[in-house]
């Protein structure tokens, strides 16, 4: 039926005409913006996904960012344990010294004027910070017969549920440490001859053997016999034999720190370079679900193009249309 009112033609044409318009837009949107998803009708639950791995991503790079200052600290622990074997060295090497009968008692004084100045070094570096955070505890802890400190809990994952240690090492607090800067005693425990820090109350003293430094040895009842008695642990011909004792287990001690230091800087290391590709990974991821395919969406916006100028020529033909009934009226 050919009727003057109603165009169907012409209302389909714009239908299709609108629709190509909507789709053209969209994309031109999307190479304009890079995204597949610009709007949430587009995608809702890739959307929701993006987003979670967009969070997730972020999280792992400041993880990541988090190791890399705690592998800061750890070098700058490391660098404190390397001035503290250089004074224990030179400590080593002076109560060697003091122990030449050729040396009057001037002589030994001059090398104790200079042993009392690197114990002050080693009370110095034990105050040493990394941004304000101690580099060194005040307590000591055993574990597993290994020398440990205060110890961090160190996120290793970007939701907190792996981790890994940083260990604040005791300098000061070790006992042989400690010794080497205030002074000790020995005694006869069982047969075995254990070395007492000093400062410890009468009657509640423990002390550390040579053979197990990392076990202190309740000295009770035992005979105590004094080894150095001269506060700050003053360096003399008498006592220097048993400095040098102490001395080498102190340095012993302290390889001990240096290689739980770098056992717990190399962990550190993986721990990063994983947290590195797992952030590559998951950019990937979210790449493929929220960025828009550039080669298919250029087809596609071609596609549109051609579209929309078929729809507006059919769209005009479609009005020219009934110009034919203008005809039939007049005759």
């Amino acid at each position: 039926m050919i009727s003057i009112n109603v165009n169907s033609a012409a209302s389909g044409a714009g239908l299709n005409l609108g629709k190509s318009n909507e789709a053209l837009q969209k994309s031109l949107s999307r190479l304009s913006s890079g995204r597949r998803i610009v709007n949430s009708s587009d995608d809702a639950g890739g959307l929701a996904v993006s987003m979670k791995m967009a969070a997730a991503q972020k999280r792992t790079e400041a993880t990541a960012i988090n190791l890399a200052n705690i592998q800061s600290y750890l070098q700058t622990q490391d660098g404190a344990f390397t001035v503290a074997d250089k004074v224990l060295n030179r400590m080593s090497e002076l109560t060697t010294l003091a122990r030449d009968v050729t040396k009057n008692p001037g002589d030994v004084e001059n090398y104790d004027k200079e042993f009392q100045n690197l114990q002050e070094q080693l009370i110095s570096l034990n105050t040493e910070k990394f941004n304000g955070v101690p580099l060194f505890s005040g307590s000591q802890v055993f574990q597993s017969g290994s020398i440990a400190g205060a110890v961090f809990d160190v996120p290793t994952s970007e939701d907190g549920s792996q981790k890994t240690l940083a260990t604040q090492a005791p300098i000061n607090s070790d006992p042989f440490m400690n010794m080497m800067i205030n002074g000790f005693t020995t005694a006869k425990v069982n047969g075995t001859k254990v070395y007492i820090p000093k400062g410890q109350a009468t009657g509640s003293q423990v002390g550390y053997s040579l053979a197990d430094p990392t076990t202190p040895v309740s000295v009770g009842t035992n005979t105590i016999s004094t080894t150095t008695t001269s506060p700050g642990g003053v360096l003399s011909y008498g006592n220097s034999a048993e400095f040098a004792v102490v001395s080498q287990a102190a340095l012993e001690r302290l390889a001990d720190m240096r290689a739980q230091n770098g056992s717990e800087y190399s962990r550190v290391g993986f721990a990063q370079d994983l947290l590195k590709i797992n952030a590559i990974n998951l950019e990937a991821a979210n790449s493929r679900i929220i960025d828009v395919d550039v080669a298919a969406e250029s087809s596609q916006l071609a596609r549109f193009q051609i579209l929309q100028q078929a729809g507006t020529a059919m769209l005009a033909q479609a009005n020219t249309s009934q110009q034919s009934l203008v005809r039939l009226l007049q005759g």
